[in-house]
């Protein structure tokens, strides 16, 4: 099986970081966000990934291109030139990485990468969010509901403090706001079918928009609910939250 990840975003709410590489290449631990997501798949079997590349695509090939040099153990021949790798321990994966366009939106690029998937069930999600998703769970899921997508359905922290005002201004009570307040979103970690890329026009189409509202509309949207850790990284606080996280030994989506 395939895991498709959306990674050619411009990323512009986290600028800082941004302004050099693409969003999925911001580091958490001294590793890229494609990484830990690429992680996560792997640990449940997931070895096969098509990577589609639109902002900075250039930083994600070459990442890719010297990974197994800068893990391992080299001789180099200074007269020569050569160099060969003693010992590497650097993933058994396969990494497709595919062109897809500055300014396609989320479903172009799905529909860009079609060719590269085969006709078999594929999982996919954005380049920028960490979970703990069960992948395995969520794929019995799927093959048990027989639709063409499943949607991993998560509530999102909630980011603001929620206030009770008096009338002479003062603070009665304050209180963190509940994610259940919210409701269920989108989190990624979908699993789909061939067929579901059929609803997507072209470039201009986002993925979010005409074919998930059309999947919903012919009964072939399914929502594994996600009451575990899930957190984007949109933003330099999120960056800074999932560091600490990390640098705690508590990154809750580290299932590997």
């Amino acid at each position: 099986m395939k895991l498709v990840i959306l990674a050619g975003g411009l990323g512009t709410r986290i600028s800082e970081e941004s302004e050099t590489k693409p969003k999925p290449m911001v580091e958490v631990g001294g590793r890229p966000l494609l990484w830990h997501i690429m992680k996560i798949y792997a640990s449940h079997g997931i070895r096969e990934f098509v990577i589609c590349l639109g902002y900075k695509g250039y930083v994600i090939k070459e990442f890719f291109i010297n990974y197994q040099r800068h893990l391992s153990n080299l001789e180099i021949d200074l007269k020569d030139g050569s160099n060969r790798v003693l010992e590497s321990p650097a993933e058994d994966w396969k990494v497709t990485l595919i062109e897809t366009g500055e300014a396609t939106m989320t479903g172009g690029r799905l529909k860009r990468v079609a060719p590269y998937l085969g006709n078999e069930t594929f999982c996919m999600t954005y380049g920028d969010g960490l979970a703990n998703v069960d992948i395995s769970a969520e794929l019995a899921f799927h093959r048990k509901h027989g639709k063409l997508a499943t949607v991993a359905a998560v509530q999102p922290p909630g980011r603001f403090g929620v206030l009770a005002v008096e009338d002479d201004h003062s603070v009665s009570s304050f209180q963190e706001k509940p994610s259940d307040e919210i409701g269920w979103i989108n989190g990624g970690f979908f699993v789909l079918e061939p067929r579901a890329i059929d609803y997507i026009a072209g470039d201009a189409t986002s993925f979010e928009q005409e074919p998930l509202k059309g999947l919903t509309a012919d009964g072939q949207l399914a929502a594994f609910e996600h009451t575990g850790f899930w957190q984007p990284c949109d933003t330099l606080r999120d960056k800074r939250e999932l560091e600490k996280l990390w640098a705690q030994g508590n990154a809750p989506w580290r299932v590997w």
